[in-house]
C-alpha cells in the first residue's frame, strides 16, 4: 500500500507536493517544468559507514580543497564518485516507510531526504499492531528498544466488514527521525542531522543538488508526475508498483527513462523469483504441454469498492495538504471515504484490486509464456458504480499466438471469486480455492495437464504429478528483494533491472486494460497496440489518455 506524498505550501510560487496516502485523516482514522540539467559537483570519497557525514556538511568544509565535475549516473560502465547511492524517499505511507527502511540497511545507499506532504501522524495503514514501529525498532538495533514511544498505535479500524487493521506511524517528520536516528545509531557521537525533510517534491528535486536517485511511493495517480519529473532531472527512480495510473502514462514513463538514460524500475520481484525461474522451465519442457489458459485469482479487495461519492464535506485534518493530495486527479471536498489506503478502490486514485496485485503475478506471467499486450479484454462484475472499482469481478484478456506458443485467454478473479477447481486436487491444494485473505492463486492449463501454484507462482505443482517436476524447497532465512538488489546495481552503471519501467511498460498495459473492463462491464473492449486505442468504445478510449487537473499535466 503506497505512502503520502507531499504537503504544505512552503513558498510563494510552488506548489505543495504529493503523498503516500496510507494516512488515516480526521478523529476517528486518525507540472513539472522541463529544466536543463545544471553543473553538480561532489567529492569523490569513501565515507565511512560508521561515520555517516552529512553530504552538504562535507561538501562545504571540503570544497576548498578539491573540487570534481560530477557526471550524470545511468550511462553504461558508469561508477558513481561516491561508493553511495544518494536517494530521497517521496511517500512515507507504510509501504514508503518499510522500503526506505530496507535502502537505510543497505551499505550502499545513503538516504539523504524524505518528502511527504503530511507532516506526522499515527494514523496509517500496517498490517499487525505497531508492525511499523516493530521494526524500526528492530533496524536501529540494541538501545533503541523504547525508540518513539510517542509514534506507538493509537488502536485499529475496520475497513471493511471482513478486513481490520492496526493504525500506525507515518509522514515525513517521523521519517526523518528515523533516517536521522539510524545514522546517528551508527556514528560515534551518537547524533546525525544530515536528513533534510520536504513538504514538495519539487523543492526536493531543485535544491538536493546532490541527489542521485528517488523512491517514490505515493498514491498511483502521482506514480508518473513524480518519475517524469524527476527522471528528467537525471535522477535514477525505483517506484512502487503499480508503475503508472493509465496507460498513456506507462508508455510515456518507459520513454523518458530511455531517453534520459536512468535506471528506472519497479518494486516488483516477480520476473526474478525462484519459482518464475521453475516455472518457465516446465513449461518449456513440455510439462504440461502447449498452455492456453491461465486462471489468476487474488482475496482483494481489502478496502471499499463498489460504493458513491460521499455527499458530506469533512474538515481536511491538521497538516494534510489535500489540494496537493488530490494533485492530476479532479477537485472535490476532502472526505475519510479518501483515506488511508482505501484510496486504492477510487478511480481517480488508484487501480482497484487489479492494478494492486495484477502488477505481481502479471510480471511473473509475461516472463514466463512472453506475452504481449492483449487484443482485447471483458469483465463481468457486481453492481458497477462511476468512481470505484467493482466489490468484485471476472477479467478475460486474449492475447495472440506467440512463436513460442499458441493464443492465451488469462483469467482475472477477486473480490472472493475463483474459478472452477479441477477435480481430483488433494485436500492441500483445495484451499487455494476457497475463500479468506491467504487463499490466492495461479493455473496454468496446457493440452496435457496444468500447473497449480500460489498467487505469485509459489510452491508450484504439476498434474498429473511426475517425480520429473518436483517443487523446489524453500531456502530458510529472509528472502532478498532481488528488483531492489538489481535497481541499485543499475544505478551504478550495470545492465536494467529486469523490474525496469521499459519492461514492464506491456506488462502494466495488460493489467490497466483489466482494470478499464472493470469499468465497463459486459463490453469487449477491443486493443489496438499499435496506435494504443480501444477501437471498440469511444468512452473507454477517453481513458486511455486521461486529463489531468490544471496545473498538474504531464
Amino acid at each position: 500500500m503506497d505512502g503520502h506524498l507531499i504537503g504544505d505550501r512552503t513558498g510563494k510560487h510552488r506548489r505543495p507536493a504529493p503523498f503516500s496516502g496510507d494516512v488515516l485523516p480526521g478523529r476517528f482514522w486518525r507540472g513539472y517544468r522541463t529544466r536543463s540539467l545544471r553543473s553538480v559537483y561532489d567529492i569523490p570519497m569513501k565515507q565511512d559507514e560508521s561515520n555517516p557525514l552529512s553530504r552538504r556538511a562535507f561538501a562545504a568544509a571540503a570544497a576548498t580543497f578539491l573540487i570534481v565535475p560530477r557526471h550524470v549516473l545511468g550511462g553504461q560502465g558508469f561508477t558513481a564518485p561516491s561508493d553511495k547511492i544518494t536517494i530521497a524517499s517521496i511517500g512515507l505511507g507504510r509501504q514508503g516507510q518499510a522500503i526506505t527502511m530496507e535502502l537505510l540497511a543497505r551499505p550502499d545507499v545513503q538516504v539523504i531526504a524524505v518528502c511527504d506532504c503530511n507532516k506526522s501522524g499515527r494514523n496509517y495503514v500496517e498490517y499487525g499492531s505497531n508492525a511499523l514501529l516493530k521494526s524500526a525498532r528492530e533496524l536501529l538495533g540494541a538501545g533503541y528498544e523504547n525508540w518513539g514511544d510517542d509514534l506507538a498505535s493509537p488502536g485499529g479500524a475496520q475497513l471493511t466488514h471482513d478486513f481490520h487493521t492496526s493504525l500506525g506511524m507515518g509522514g515525513r517528520d517521523p521519517a526523518k527521525r528515523l533516517v536521522e536516528a539510524y545514522y546517528g545509531s551508527r556514528n560515534p557521537s551518537g547524533s546525525y542531522k544530515g536528513c533534510a525533510a520536504y513538504a514538495d517534491y519539487r523543492e526536493l528535486l531543485e535544491k538536493e543538488t546532490g541527489l542521485d536517485a528517488v523512491y517514490i511511493a505515493t498514491p498511483d495517480h502521482w506514480h508518473a508526475p513524480i518519475s517524469i519529473a524527476a527522471m528528467n532531472k537525471r535522477k535514477h527512480v525505483l517506484c512502487q508498483k503499480p508503475m503508472t495510473h493509465s496507460i498513456a502514462e506507462a508508455r510515456r514513463v518507459a520513454q523518458v527513462a530511455r531517453e534520459m538514460k536512468v535506471a528506472a524500475a519497479v518494486t516488483v520481484n516477480n520476473p526474478s523469483t525462484e519459482s518464475t525461474r521453475v516455472i518457465s522451465e516446465w513449461i518449456a519442457d513440455g510439462a504440461i504441454g502447449p498452455v492456453r489458459e491461465v486462471h489468476n485469482w487474488s482475496s482483494r479487495p481489502f478496502w471499499p469498492q463498489g460504493i458513491d461519492r460521499p455527499a458530506e464535506t469533512q474538515p481536511v485534518p491538521e497538516g494534510l495538504n489535500w489540494d496537493m493530495w488530490l494533485g492530476p486527479a479532479a477537485e472535490r471536498p476532502f472526505n475519510n471515504a479518501y483515506l488511508p489506503f482505501v484510496w486504492r478502490g477510487w478511480c481517480d486514485f488508484g487501480c482497484g484490486s487489479f492494478g494492486d496485485m495484477g502488477c505481481y503475478s502479471f510480471a511473473g506471467v509475461f516472463k514466463i509464456l512472453g506475452l504481449a499486450p492483449p487484443v482485447s479484454v471483458e469483465a463481468s462484475s457486481s453492481e458497477s458504480y462511476a468512481e470505484t472499482f467493482p466489490k468484485a469481478s471476472i477479467v478475460h484478456l486474449n492475447f495472440p499466438a506467440r512463436q513460442s506458443g499458441p493464443a492465451v485467454r488469462m483469467s482475472w478473479y477477486d473480490g472472493g471469486l475463483r474459478p472452477p477447481r479441477p477435480g481430483g486436487l488433494p485436500e492441500q491444494d483445495q484451499a487455494l480455492f476457497q475463500g479468506g485473505e491467504d487463499h490466492e492463486g495461479i493455473l496454468y492449463v496446457g493440452d496435457k495437464g496444468f500447473l497449480l501454484a500460489g498467487f505469485n507462482g509459489n510452491h508450484p505443482r504439476v498434474y498429473p504429478a511426475s517425480e520429473k517436476y518436483k517443487t523446489p524447497e524453500r531456502q530458510p532465512g529472509p528472502q532478498r528483494d532481488e528488483a531492489i538488489d538489481q535497481w541499485v546495481a543499475a544505478c551504478k552503471g550495470g545492465t536494467a533491472p529486469l523490474a525496469s519501467f521499459e519492461a514492464q511498460c506491456p506488462v502494466t498495459e495488460a493489467f490497466l486494460l483489466g482494470c478499464l473492463a472493470q469499468r465497463f462491464p459486459g463490453e469487449r473492449l477491443e486493443w489496438d497496440e499499435t496506435n494504443m486505442r480501444i477501437t471498440s468504445s469511444e468512452k473507454a478510449n477517453a481513458l486511455v489518455t486521461p486529463s489531468y487537473r490544471s496545473g498538474y499535466a504531464i
